[in-house]
C-alpha cells in the first residue's frame, strides 16, 4: 500500500461519507442508547461546509480514500490549568477494509507535523470505552490516559 495524506476534496464525498457511515454505525451498535443510526452521517451541504475548512484529509491508497482525520486546535488558558495549545483529534476513521493495516500510523505522522507546523504543545483525542482496537493503537502510540468520562444513566 502506498499510503498519502492530503486535505480532502469536494470528489472525496462519496468515499468520505462512506467511511464517516461505518463509523457512525459502530457508535450506534455499541451505544444505541446514546448514538442513532444517520445515513448519510455527513450530507453533501455538510460536506460543502468541511471543504471551506483547513482541519479535515484523507488518507488515500492508489488514488481510493480509506480514511478521514480532522484536527482542531484548542488554546488553553484558565486560572486552574497550565496554558497551552493543544492540537485535537476530533475524527480519525478507516475504512473497514483498511483497519489494522497502518492508516491510523499514517494519519499520527501527519497529525505530528501538524503539531509543529502550528506550534501546538501537545496532541489530544477521545476513544469511545467500547473501541477497544482504537484505544490499543493509541497506547501502542504513546498516548496516556488524561481524564475518563463516566455516566450515570
Amino acid at each position: 500500500m502506498n499510503i498519502k495524506i492530503r486535505p480532502v476534496k469536494r470528489q472525496d464525498y462519496d468515499r468520505f461519507s462512506n467511511i464517516m457511515d461505518q463509523v457512525q454505525q459502530l457508535h450506534v451498535n455499541w451505544r444505541p442508547d446514546v448514538y442513532k443510526p444517520a445515513n448519510p452521517l455527513i450530507t453533501k451541504e455538510m460536506f460543502e461546509e468541511i471543504l471551506k475548512e483547513d482541519n479535515w484529509y484523507v488518507a488515500e491508497d492508489s488514488e481510493r480514500v480509506v480514511g478521514v482525520l480532522e484536527v482542531l486546535r484548542r488554546h488553553v488558558e484558565s486560572p486552574s490549568q497550565v496554558t497551552k495549545d493543544v492540537l485535537f483529534i476530533s475524527t480519525m476513521a478507516v475504512d473497514e477494509a483498511y483497519r489494522g493495516k497502518g492508516i491510523g500510523h499514517k494519519f499520527f505522522e501527519k497529525v505530528k507535523q501538524l503539531k509543529e507546523e502550528k506550534g501546538c504543545d501537545t496532541i489530544e483525542l477521545q476513544v469511545n470505552a467500547r473501541n477497544q482496537r482504537a484505544y490499543e493503537m493509541y497506547k501502542k502510540y504513546g498516548f496516556t490516559e488524561k481524564s475518563i468520562n463516566m455516566e450515570l444513566k
